[in-house]
């Protein structure tokens, strides 16, 4: 899954996002897309092949905490780069995929 996707899955979803321009008057009131209550979903991915590693942090130089195989679910609270943070649903929280090994 690339960026695009997955700012897009994450806009769907319902999580807010905020633009900041560089002039002092939108420093002082940053813009924010309106969402709704009823439209605030978990981001719910799932893991496509066996064997995939989750990590302690956003690369390949973090510590492997474990694997995961396919039809895994998990539920992303964030991302960086290409790397998404998330929750593996009845296991460990706060473990970092890599977006390649996830269908969102």
């Amino acid at each position: 899954m690339n960026k695009s996707m997955l700012a897009a899955a994450l806009l769907i979803s319902g999580v807010t996002l905020t633009a900041v321009t560089a002039g002092p008057a939108a420093q002082a009131a940053p813009r924010t897309a309106p969402v709704a209550a009823a439209q605030h979903r978990a981001l719910v991915c799932t893991v496509n092949d066996n064997g995939v590693n989750f990590r302690g942090g956003p690369g390949t130089q973090y510590q492997v905490l474990g694997q995961v195989n396919r039809g895994q679910q998990f539920n992303v609270r964030s991302y960086e780069g290409s790397w998404v943070m998330g929750d593996i649903a009845g296991g460990r929280t706060g473990v970092w995929i890599h977006d390649a090994y996830l269908d969102c």
